[in-house]
């Protein structure tokens, strides 16, 4: 692992990750209980609502009126515990660097081989008007998120919302990279990254009861093992975080290549029976390959996905390392 990777995942130690306290939660089923293989954990739960303050450094910024106050659902209703502020920041930090390096000018992007371009720390997906969105069109979703937390948007990009992206090649975005359209929104995605963290964080919490409920009965209590195992594991809840914001939730069992999806439903199916623990994260790590490995065989060879697998291996493995 990376030594940077490494001393991300330490500091998520030091602000004392209350995500990751290997007692602190429980991921049930909706329909059949499923006890963890360890002792039995207390539920984490958490009240709805005041969990995040609005973020330091950012009441100067234009965009200062988005309000982190309240969750998108209940804590409760999805086993997954409250971050801190703090906590917010160190895995959005790494996200943003898993993605774009941490570069400003990675922001607003548009990666080699790709139809559609690439936005935030998060590298949401924005594709231009008229294009099938196979890879699910998530910019426009985190506008509307940010307006609802109080953001408000140019004139210009509020339309664009809703008509898809304004380039439609790399070649295009590469050619508008300093006007001073792109320029803004360069920096409002950059005054906005804590409300981007939390976004990603929310999307993740909306997943974990679906990631059970949408399994086949037979499946269920293998899922919430190894959903259980991982949560229950320090480091555990920013693998899950990071790459549900990487590949996706996977709920769907029609999509992907030839039938067979690749997100972190198809992970944690993957996965060899685990207890809470560093193995865990290892098996985790080891499943999400795999399963990243048959999406390149599936895939078309014309999309030449190999080229991809490298740099896929070396996010995975940040998952890795209980920080300690």
């Amino acid at each position: 692992m990376k030594t940077k990777a490494v001393m991300a995942l330490a500091t998520i130690a030091s602000v004392g990750l209350s995500a990751c306290s290997p007692s602190s939660q429980m991921v049930q089923s909706n329909r059949a209980t499923h006890h963890s293989p360890v002792s039995e954990p207390k539920m984490y739960t958490v009240s709805n609502g005041g969990y995040l303050p609005n973020p330091a450094g950012q009441s100067a910024s234009p965009y200062h009126a988005q309000n982190l106050g309240r969750a998108s659902v209940s804590a409760g209703d999805s086993g997954m515990p409250m971050l801190s502020s703090a906590e917010l920041r160190v895995i959005g930090d790494q996200i943003f660097k898993n993605e774009g390096g941490g570069s400003v000018d990675k922001l607003v992007h548009w990666n080699d081989g790709e139809d559609f371009a690439a936005m935030g720390i998060g590298h949401f997906t924005w594709y231009p008007a008229g294009r099938s969105a196979r890879f699910g069109n998530t910019f426009p979703e985190l506008l509307t998120y940010m307006q609802s937390k109080g953001v408000r948007l140019p004139d210009w990009l509020e339309h664009a919302k809703n008509t898809g992206a304004p380039w439609r090649s790399k070649a295009e975005l590469a050619q508008a990279k300093h006007t001073p359209q792109v320029q803004e929104l360069q920096n409002l995605l950059y005054q906005t990254r804590m409300l981007q963290a939390q976004y990603i964080v929310d999307r993740t919490r909306r997943a974990m009861p679906k990631l059970v409920s949408s399994t086949p009965n037979q499946l269920r209590p293998h899922i919430s093992n190894n959903l259980n195992a991982v949560a229950n594991t320090p480091g555990g809840w920013y693998a899950l975080i990071d790459y549900t914001n990487f590949k996706g939730e996977g709920l769907s069992r029609t999509g992907g290549y030839k039938g067979q999806n690749w997100g972190l439903l198809q992970v944690l199916e993957e996965m060899r029976p685990s207890r809470p623990g560093e193995a865990a994260l290892h098996e985790f790590s080891n499943a999400a390959m795999r399963v990243l490995e048959r999406r390149v065989r599936n895939s078309p060879p014309a999309r030449n996905e190999s080229r991809w697998l490298a740099g896929w291996s070396n996010r995975v493995n940040t998952y890795r390392r209980i920080p300690v």
